[in-house]
């Protein structure tokens, strides 16, 4: 088992010291889901929903949330992003929609949360702004899909390593 690095020698939190890391160029993917009605998923896709166009403020909501993890995520460092970027699939079949979410920098530290809560802020807001016709929509499925860069190097969902 690897040992916890948010923790100090008597147990306490602590946010992690990166100086000693390299910079490199770190990358995360991200994705979730939200399920909801067919008439909402509709409304959504086309753009009927009272609140305005749902999926333009929810990919927005999902950069300002990537640029803000380091305010509501307590142990999270300050990062500089050169990119984040959110895409959609509304799919029938949940129905609902998945959101995708990558954020990309060059730094000492990796930027999985900074993707984690792009999707995140993105489904809550897809949720925020259709709640008035579907309040029993539920988001699932959050998770890292992939992330590069840094000492541990590449890592995708589903694939173990051995070190």
């Amino acid at each position: 088992m690897n040992e916890l690095t948010h923790t100090d020698s008597s147990g306490q939190a602590r946010m992690v010291d990166v100086s000693g890391k390299e910079e490199s160029v770190r990358a995360a993917r991200a994705r979730g889901a939200i399920r909801m009605s067919p008439d909402t998923l509709a409304a959504i896709r086309a753009n009927a929903i009272v609140k305005g166009d749902v999926l333009s403020v929810a990919r927005i909501a999902g950069v300002m949330g990537a640029k803000r993890t380091a305010d509501i995520i307590p142990l999270c460092h300050p990062i500089a992003l050169t990119d984040v970027a959110i895409d959609f699939d509304l799919d029938d079949s949940l129905p609902g929609i998945v959101a995708h979410g990558h954020a990309r920098t060059v730094g000492r530290t990796g930027v999985e949360m900074e993707a984690l809560t792009a999707v995140a802020c993105a489904l809550l807001t897809i949720y925020d702004m259709a709640k008035a016709m579907d309040r029993g929509m539920t988001i699932t499925e959050l998770s890292l899909v992939e992330k590069t860069g840094g000492k541990s190097g590449h890592w995708k969902s589903g694939e173990t390593r051995s070190d």
